[in-house]
């Protein structure tokens, strides 16, 4: 028996029967060899962390665009706290943490440079429109490893499509991980809207502080145990009625006081400027892309899918060098 299939038997023994069990996975799409020792949904998590858009996320925005500071949240600090709030959840439900961390680590792969602002961008300019988590399936199914992409098994892709409030997914890990991504969100946009005197811990209205807490480990400590109570021993993920408002309530006064704040997102219209024009001068001058996108259009893809790839998988600072060389003009010197 290989170490794989001894922590496939121990799964069995320690978790919930309603976890989504490693040997029962629905399998990938293309069929591989099994690793000996790392069961399916661990292989993915490992995949994943490797990837290059992983690496990438360092440096997109999140909420607040080229802060000045060290301090303020990247997708990729994000994406750390939603792993880490959706592992928690998981442990105590004893539900399975590979596949949880699997998808929390793999939710924002595609998120485009300049947080929402480009995503905005890229949805108006592109015929087939362009959603982050769309985009995220398309990377570790398409672009990744230089068009070989991950060959992810169907519940991590699952819960990376289905990881936004208007879908759910089919496992309750990928259900923890849906809460997990607005927990973090809430819980660090608020730290970071502080930091930024977008507004203080006062701000937020009274009869929300009195039922998650007057301050972020407060309501952070709130939140989790209310999930892992609620759905302690359910083939559910789910809140109480009051704690569940109480937090769509703060998300609602978010988005007027941070997400939508004049002083927080000064600088959007330029960048979405930047990312328009970039998005225009590619479908002028496709020679410009990369060989492998380059190769994708020979394969059929349209050059608009092509061109969105390319910008979305951009960090902000490589979007921003990019528009330089292109429409920036250089200082005149003799060869």
């Amino acid at each position: 028996m290989t170490i794989r299939e001894r922590m496939e038997r121990m799964e069995h023994e320690v978790l919930s029967p309603y976890a989504a069990f490693s040997d029962k996975s629905i399998g990938r799409d293309k069929a591989e060899p099994q690793c000996d020792i790392r069961p399916v949904y661990q292989r993915d998590r490992d995949r994943i962390l490797h990837s290059k858009a992983f690496r990438r996320l360092k440096n997109k925005t999140q909420v607040f665009l080229t802060p000045k500071g060290d301090h303020y949240r990247t997708r990729m600090s994000h994406t750390l706290e939603v792993s880490q709030n959706a592992r928690t959840i998981a442990k105590a439900l004893r539900l399975n943490e590979d596949l949880v961390e699997a998808i929390a680590l793999g939710h924002d792969l595609g998120h485009t440079p300049f947080g929402h602002a480009g995503e905005r961008v890229l949805d108006r300019l592109c015929s087939d429109g362009f959603r982050h988590n769309e985009q995220s399936v398309r990377i570790v199914e398409r672009l990744e490893k230089d068009g070989q992409g991950l060959n992810l098994t169907r519940e991590v892709r699952d819960g990376i499509l289905n990881h936004q409030t208007s879908t759910m997914p089919n496992t309750l890990e990928g259900r923890i991980v849906r809460f997990s991504d607005k927990i973090a969100y809430i819980h660090h946009d608020i730290d970071d809207a502080v930091r930024g005197r977008i507004m203080t811990e006062a701000d937020i209205p009274g009869e929300i502080r009195s039922v998650l807490g007057s301050n972020s480990g407060e309501r952070l400590d709130t939140l989790i145990h209310n999930i892992i109570t609620n759905s302690m021993d359910r083939d559910d993920i789910i809140m109480s009625p009051e704690i569940l408002k109480a937090m769509q309530d703060l998300r609602k006064f978010m988005f007027v006081n941070v997400y939508t704040n004049p002083a927080a997102k000064s600088e959007e219209a330029k960048a979405e400027e930047l990312l328009g024009k970039l998005f225009a001068f590619y479908i002028e001058h496709p020679r410009e892309l990369p060989e492998q996108y380059q190769d994708m259009m020979a394969q059929g893809e349209k050059i608009q899918r092509v061109v969105c790839d390319y910008i979305a998988g951009m960090t902000d600072q490589y979007a921003i060098a990019k528009f330089s060389e292109y429409f920036v003009p250089k200082a005149w010197q003799v060869n």
